[in-house]
Parts: structure tokens; sequence; C-alpha cells
């Protein structure tokens, strides 16, 4: 059952059960180099920074077999034990909480201060709704890793005011980190008319076209819908957990191809003496946690530097597996519709998620195309987030796409 299929069906509690402590997510512990054996990541200029996109540390990679067999626990789901049942990821605002965002959204507006400045400290919401949105940020870390937050008036707000809550709610979930290397932290997912078959070139987003399984690089991303399209842009998510279960059962043989390396396109946004790509298995095992990392249209792209020689074509077994993972995604995914207003979180270290293609309203009906604000949020290991197998892991602002020093910016509207 698809959201707006329950609109008539509020949620009036948190559809989770989970003891949390809610930490203040305003630190900056960041480390300057990490040694690992020979490996050394030293970290640029600005500590603050890290380009995200990482080789995996060379000490982390395991053989097939020092992988689980079956993972267990909160982070693997089936599509059944949701579709219906809203009031398990569905999550309505009630008045009392959307006048404590709009209240927040006025003070910080009058403050003076840029987007890229809001945080907890200035962007102040009642003890009531900050422990519950402390919760839902642990069941994204640590649960079923989505939630649907539904019925936020943004008809009724300008683009500065939607982007003032949006930003401002995503500070009790995470840290907002770059998306592109224009440094954008509040990102715009929007057909601009760009070629998605220049997929060397192009960020999908940017286009109109079918998005498949994947997972941004950052832990969290968020949605906040502003605009529909005519038709398609519909939501699908799957647990990576638990296709990993589903193909250890059925293919070992692709889940031993996805445990090795794979190369992965940074399509131009490269740092100073940065290579054009970097190189991940699909999953990695680390400290305890089944991380998924995965986006074919980043390993797609790389034939540039295969007819250059400097990286292998994709071997019959990676063909093979890709095309198995994205049919398992597809058959286990759960599919939602994102109505105006809603707002979707999903983690991006155990479910994997994909968009249908869609076309917008024709120019001359007047209504606007399809218009998404777009976090990607990192959740650093001192804040409860998971350690990863990267350099930058203890970084506050860990992962997302920085390009050398390229500040932080908020556009109000797609670039």
């Amino acid at each position: 059952m698809a959201p707006a299929a329950v609109a008539h069906s509020p949620v009036s509690s948190l559809p989770i059960d989970i003891p949390v402590t809610f930490p203040n997510l305003q630190s900056n512990y960041n480390r300057k180099s990490h040694s690992d054996d020979v490996y050394t990541y030293t970290i640029r200029a600005n500590p603050n920074l890290t380009s995200g996109q990482h080789d995996i540390l060379p000490s982390t990679l395991l053989p097939y077999d020092a992988y689980p067999k079956e993972v267990l626990g909160q982070t693997v789901w089936e599509a059944k034990d949701y579709i219906d049942r809203p009031e398990k990821w569905v999550i309505w605002w009630n008045e009392e909480e959307i006048a404590d965002l709009e209240r927040a959204a006025k003070e910080f507006e009058e403050s003076g201060l840029e987007l890229t400045e809001i945080s907890q400290d200035n962007f102040r919401l009642s003890p009531a709704l900050a422990t519950q949105l402390g919760a839902i940020r642990e069941d994204l870390i640590n649960g079923k890793g989505f939630t649907l937050l539904k019925g936020l008036p943004v008809h009724r707000y300008s683009l500065k005011t939607s982007a003032t809550i949006y930003t401002g709610l995503g500070t009790y979930i995470g840290h907002a980190v770059s998306q592109n290397h224009k440094g954008h932290i509040l990102g715009h997912v929007k057909d601009l008319g760009n070629d998605p078959t220049q997929i060397d070139k192009v960020r999908i987003y940017s286009t109109n076209a079918r998005q498949y399984f994947h997972a941004d690089d950052s832990d969290l991303v968020g949605l906040l819908c502003l605009e529909k399209a005519f038709e398609g842009g519909e939501s699908d998510i799957v647990s990576s957990h638990h296709v990993w279960n589903v193909l250890q059962r059925e293919r070992p043989d692709v889940v031993k191809t996805l445990t090795q390396l794979w190369y992965f396109d940074r399509k131009g946004e490269v740092s100073q003496g940065e290579k054009g790509w970097f190189t991940n298995p699909i999953y990695s095992y680390y400290h305890g946690h089944l991380i998924g990392k995965w986006d074919p249209y980043f390993v797609r792209s790389l034939d540039r530097f295969i007819k250059a020689g400097l990286i292998p074509p994709l071997s019959a077994p990676q063909l093979d597996a890709i095309e198995v993972l994205e049919q398992a995604c597809q058959r286990e995914s759960l599919h939602m519709i994102l109505d105006v207003g809603d707002i979707q979180f999903v983690s991006n270290l155990h479910v994997f998620h994909a968009r249908t293609a869609y076309r917008d309203h024709a120019p001359e009906t007047g209504k606007k195309r399809r218009h998404l604000f777009r976090l990607w949020l990192a959740t650093s290991e001192e804040e409860g987030g998971w350690a990863l197998p990267f350099p930058d892991s203890r970084f506050v602002k860990r992962g997302g796409i920085q390009v050398d020093d390229t500040p932080p910016r908020c556009p109000l509207d797609a670039e």
C-alpha cells in the first residue's frame, strides 16, 4: 500500500520503541591523518573537510569466507512486513509539531544567518520533538533504516522557509555534507534537461531517467517533496541486508563477487591529487556491520579509463552480479509514493533505494516541474554512527562529495 492510500490514517505516535539518548550534533572532532599498514591518507589543508568517495582501507578488506552467511537483526526486513502496516513507518506531523517547526524557522530567518550556518543551537525545537527526532535517527542508523514523515504544509511556505525547516530538521538527524563539486549541502532532485546517457558526466538526479537501486555517498539521505511529476518518479527501497541473505541462499557466487574490489567513477568531481576513480567492494564487513555501497551508474561509466588502459574492464562475473543484484532488489523492494510535503529519510549503509523514470507536466499547463530538496547526512562514530572502513570514519562530516575546499552552499533551486 503506497502512502497516498493511507492519507486518512494518521499515525499519532512514533512507530518504533527504541530507548534513545539523543546527542547534540554540534561537536567538531576531526582526525588529520589515518595510518593503515602502509596506506596513509592525509587530510587537505582544511581539517574540517574530507573528500568522501574514499578507497577502502586495505587492512579492512576481507575474503568472502570471513563475511557472515546470514545477517540478523532489525536492519533485515521484507516488504511484506510493511506494505499493509503504515503505522510501522509512516509518521504524520501534528499541528503542535508543525507550529514548533514554523516558530524555529521564523526565529532562524530573523537572525540573518545563512542556511549553511543552521544548527540545533539556532534552530531550537521543543524537547518533545527533539526527542522524537532522536528516536527516528536511532531507527535510521540501527533499525529498519527508513521512515516517511507526512503532512508538512509546504504549499503555504516560500522556498526559503521550506528550506529552513528542512535543513533545520536535518540537524537533529545528522550533519549535512556536500553532494557535488559545487558544495551543495541543500541538493535538488529536478530534471534540468541533462542527457542521462552521458553517465560519465551527468548525475542522474538532474535528469528524469530511472535510477536503479543504489546507495548515496553519505550515511543517510533525506528528500522533501515540493512538487510531484505528472507521472512516475516513485520510490522503491529494499533492505540491503535482506538482499544479502536472499543472494547467499540463491547465488553465493554472486555474493562472493560483490565482496571483491570494484572501481567507481568520480564523474569528474575530483580534488587535486585524486584519481578519477576509487575502489570499494559492494558489500564490506567492518566492526560487526555489513555495509552496502553501490551505484551502477558509477560503475558503468568508466569506459574512458578502461580504454586508456588505466583500469580493467568489468569481468563477466561482475556484469552478471550487476544484473542479479538489481533483479533481487526489484523483487524484494517496498514501493512508496512521495506526496507534496512528504519527507523521506533512508539509510545508505543498509538500505538501497531507487526511483522510477518520470514525466513532468507539459509547459503549457503552467504546472511546476517535479522538485525535491535533498540532504546527505553524516552520523559519525562518536555520535552513535557505525564505524566505516574509510579514512574519514571518525570525521563529524564524513562522506559526501567534497572537491578541494569548495565552501558549502544552499541554493534554493536546482542549478
